[in-house]
């Protein structure tokens, strides 16, 4: 049974790259994603999607892996030592779109699945994912649209998932050297395994499948806002934060790089261009400075 999960689960996730990409190629206009496929010595690949240039796109992936092994790397057993000795299956969709256009936030998602074996003993596995929004010149509008999709997602599975998953990826996604958000947050979830398996996979399909309702249109509202040098400096120090967060704290980047997989995929979400100035602080009252007022956890949708 527990393969017959997995497949299942990979089924999906194929399925929702090629959504994806459609989505995005189709809002892009110009763009194309351009495929690689790679395998992983120790048992696994996976098939990276990247659209570099495009009309709104200035860098985007969107890839699948299915990574598999006789034992998990240190960073997945350092805190569940229960998983030492089990044999593992990994796999996820994860993606990221830099557009061009300062107006246009920069965001996020995966959505995996982990299962954990020994002869004798009970699998181990759960659901993880989510997807957050990362503005540069955010619109009060665009955030609350953002958090709506978001909440419309996980009401048929309760009236406080959207609550407790939002909290959780306001903590996840934080700075901790900048005492800053990351952005304006949205959904993160993992260890999910409470209740039955298909309980909490029709969990990670409505997550996966309302991110396009989530981003297309703030995208479509904000793709012909105009722009100059000022705005797109601001954007590229701002995209240094970015950078920080992957490579101090994220754990899906320790996990990818310890686990053997493919180190271009992994490091597929940095931007193509970043920057950064020494304490740099923005102007009071500029627009650059009003998105401090948008670096901290709160209620969006007034519910909380």
């Amino acid at each position: 049974m527990a393969h017959e999960h997995l497949d299942n689960v990979k089924t999906y996730l194929l399925n929702l790259q090629e959504r994806l990409c459609e989505g995005l190629a189709a809002v892009d206009g110009r763009g194309a994603f351009r495929e690689d496929s790679w395998q992983r010595e120790e048992g696994g690949g996976g098939r990276s999607r990247v659209i570099e240039q495009g009309r709104v796109f200035e860098k985007g992936g969107v890839n699948f892996s299915h990574v598999y092994g006789a034992q998990l790397p240190p960073s997945a057993t350092a805190s569940r030592p229960e998983l030492a000795g089990r044999s593992f299956h990994a796999v996820g969709v994860s993606w990221v779109l830099h557009p061009e256009n300062p107006h246009i936030p920069t965001s996020h998602g995966n959505v995996r699945f982990f299962i954990a074996e020994k002869e004798g003993e009970t699998p181990v596995w759960w659901f993880g994912g989510g997807f957050d929004l990362t503005p540069y010149y955010p619109v009060l509008e665009d955030v609350v649209h953002w958090h709506q999709v978001a909440k419309a997602a996980c009401d048929p599975f309760g009236e406080n998932v959207y609550a407790r998953y939002k909290a959780w990826c306001d903590e996840y996604f934080y700075l901790k050297h900048r005492d800053e958000t990351r952005g304006v947050g949205g959904l993160f979830f993992d260890d999910l395994n409470a209740g039955s398996f298909e309980e909490c996979f029709a969990f990670q399909r409505a997550v996966g499948d309302s991110f396009l309702d989530a981003y297309l249109p703030i995208v479509e509202r904000r793709q012909h806002d105009p722009w100059g040098e000022r705005e797109r400096e601001f954007q590229l120090y701002r995209r240094g934060r970015y950078v920080e967060f992957n490579l101090v704290w994220d754990r899906g980047t320790l996990f990818g790089l310890q686990s053997g997989g493919r180190t271009e995929s992994i490091l597929m979400s940095m931007p193509p261009l970043a920057r950064w100035e020494y304490a740099y602080t923005p102007a009071p009252d500029s627009p650059e400075a009003r998105l401090n007022d948008y670096l901290v956890a709160r209620d969006w949708l007034g519910i909380e």
